[in-house]
């Protein structure tokens, strides 16, 4: 059967400790590269959250093989898994007539015209999880957002020159995930690489980190981007090679949705922000706040109550606690993402609450490669529950399916993203057997609709 099916597709074939994978060799440019994982469980009823090892006789991975050669090339797959094994009787349990998937869209470094924004979506209950390639050509799109009912996609390009990179508008078509460029700017700063939309998603802004600065375009009735404010920060820090001037890296409006909270790496201070919708410039500096010399701030999130805002220190991967109350920011814990006796580089990257508030993960790369879960304990404060691998090299980046039942890591360097099954009381996670081939995945947006 596996003589047959070589020449037929021109797969290569290889096993790896018990698992059967097939890669169809795509020139580049031959077509929009797409990877499919099947899971094919094995007979009898299987329990929530268990995903036992698979007999290479009913696992396929199908990776980068072209459109047309979809359905055949599963089709395959399916009947491999019912050939190799004639003892074994396999029975694909029956899903609903509408499974629960969930669809990101992925954010990525490229280094050629194939690669660009992706598309992410995963259904357990298929036992099917595809990447697609949406839009390629786009140089760097390391940062997307969409709107809330996600017709409407922001991203950039991470890039310097004369104005800046750029910032690109897309409409997105939910039925089949097609994007359509409608508009595009410059953003006036070198290396955007963060977007923010105010909560009535009529502002866009953009955090320019070489050029240590951040560009505000008000969201036009067509949908375009109209330029209306640039504020430039000054100053630095304690480390020359990384806090030499401004780094702008991160925008987060607070949950009232009238100040704007920027961190800024490079000064080692979180500016908070008035915000004025009605106003020309809508920002007014309101309070700078400065965090430890040499931390670095990178990213930051609210409670879920708004009475807080935890910020992730990139330089020194420490998560920092502040009480929050209408702009103003008190210290309350520092806490670190190394377990004792670590001694190597860190970086830490991403923040991000669970969807029930209860847990907070904070992403580390360096020589950590790490996810750290952070719970709450009865006296109210935060206490670190879990370090755990994230499954790849440099995690720059991970989100959470709405339900809270996952954790899907972007793993740079290694080229994947990696699922994690989340215990929605702990907050532990669980690494699964799910991983899919990305190339260098930076950033994941959830899709709601």
């Amino acid at each position: 059967m596996i003589n047959s099916l070589t020449p037929l597709f021109s797969l290569k074939l290889t096993f790896q400790t018990g698992y059967l994978s097939y890669s169809d060799k795509v020139e580049e440019g031959d077509a929009i590269p797409v990877q499919v994982l099947i899971l094919i469980p094995n007979h009898g009823p299987r329990q929530k959250s268990s995903f036992a090892k698979i007999p290479a006789s009913v696992l396929g991975i199908v990776s980068y093989f072209q459109r047309m050669k979809l359905i055949s090339i599963l089709a395959t797959a399916l009947a491999l898994a019912a050939c190799a094994s004639p003892k074994q009787e396999t029975q694909v349990t029956s899903t609903p007539d509408t499974p629960l998937s969930y669809d990101f869209l992925v954010g990525t470094y490229t280094d050629s015209m194939i690669h660009g924004i992706n598309i992410l979506s995963f259904n357990p209950s298929e036992n099917l999880m595809t990447v697609e390639t949406i839009a390629a050509g786009i140089s760097n799109p390391s940062y997307i957002l969409a709107s809330r009912d996600g017709g409407t996609v922001y991203t950039l390009e991470e890039e310097g020159g004369a104005n800046g990179g750029k910032v690109l508008t897309f409409t997105r078509n939910p039925q089949d995930n097609s994007l359509t460029l409608v508009d595009q700017d410059d953003s006036r700063g070198d290396h955007p690489c963060h977007i923010s939309i105010s909560p009535e998603e009529d502002f866009v802004i953009l955090s320019n980190y070489s050029g240590g600065n951040l560009s505000v375009f008000k969201v036009s009735p067509e949908g375009q981007l109209d330029f209306a404010q640039l504020i430039q920060h000054s100053g630095k820090s304690v480390n020359p090679d990384r806090q030499e001037k401004p780094h702008v890296h991160s925008t987060t409006f607070d949950p009232e949705g009238k100040r704007l909270l920027v961190a800024d790496l490079g000064t080692d201070k979180i500016y908070v922000y008035d915000f004025d919708p009605s106003k020309a410039e809508p920002l007014a500096l309101s309070a700078e706040f400065a965090v430890t010399p040499g931390d670095g701030p990178r990213h930051l999130a609210f409670s879920q109550d708004g009475n807080e805002v935890l910020v992730v220190e990139e330089m020194t991967a420490i998560l920092d606690v502040f009480a929050y109350d209408k702009g103003v920011l008190t210290p309350k814990q520092r806490l670190t993402l190394l377990d004792d006796g670590f001694d190597g580089s860190v970086g830490a990257a991403e923040i991000r609450f669970s969807p029930d508030g209860k847990q907070v993960y904070v992403s580390n790369r360096g020589d950590a490669n790490t996810i750290s879960v952070f719970g709450k304990n009865a006296s109210g404060e935060y206490v670190r529950v879990q370090n755990i691998s994230s499954g790849g090299l440099m995690p720059r980046n991970f989100n959470l399916t709405v339900d809270g039942k996952y954790l899907l890591a972007a793993n740079q360097a290694s080229n994947d993203i990696v699922i994690f099954e989340r215990d929605e009381f702990t907050g532990k996670l669980t690494q699964t057997l799910w991983k899919a081939t990305v190339h260098k995945p930076v950033y994941l947006h959830r899709l709601t609709d």
